[in-house]
């Protein structure tokens, strides 16, 4: 990715961990000595209603304090939400989209009217239930956006899914999760 500032938005359902994988992710990028920024987008939300989160990740200190209008990256985490979230709104020009889809790519483009746009698709809800036993796919599809964009390092990744679910969740979710991450970004190639 070409930005001075990486700016990532997150969408998907209340209760499927968007706004702990955007925290995730900046913690991540804090343990590789990076400058972060995670916050989620927070209106009338309920359980299951759609919700963004963004991330921003930067080498030089982040002065924005608004919310992302441009990213470059756009992660959805429920592939209910294309065709009814406009998912490409603001995308870079160089931008990309990663959609947790059993679809293929080209069919995710399609159906959200993204033709044109760099659209990658990963099976993230099925690798979340072989390896943790829950659709909860947000560790899976950061497996993924580290394997394609490098944004961290997969270390980092799992070094922060270790600390952070580590005081709160019991041994066998913490390695799912972490599996789950491992196996994403091994099925991108």
């Amino acid at each position: 990715m070409s930005a001075k500032i990486l700016e990532i938005r997150w969408h998907g359902r209340g209760g499927q961990g968007v706004v702990t994988a955007s925290q995730l992710l900046a913690r991540s990028a804090m343990r590789e000595g990076k400058y972060v920024q995670a916050f989620p987008e927070f209106g009338p939300e309920r359980m299951g209603a759609p919700i963004k989160a963004y991330t921003r990740i930067s080498d030089n200190q982040i002065k924005i304090h608004s919310g992302v209008k441009t990213p470059n990256i756009v992660i959805v985490l429920d592939p209910s939400l294309i065709g009814q979230v406009d998912i490409g709104e603001g995308l870079a020009e160089d931008g990309l989209i990663l959609v947790n889809s059993e679809k293929d790519a080209g069919t995710v483009s399609r159906i959200a009217g993204l033709t044109g746009k760099k659209v990658l698709a990963i099976d993230a809800s099925k690798i979340a239930l072989e390896t943790i036993g829950r659709n909860i796919v947000n560790t899976s599809i950061m497996g993924a956006l580290v394997k394609v964009t490098g944004v961290v390092s997969l270390d980092a990744l799992l070094k922060e899914i270790e600390a952070s679910f580590g005081a709160k969740l019991n041994r066998k979710v913490i390695d799912g999760n972490l599996a789950a991450a491992k196996r994403a970004y091994e099925v991108l190639n």
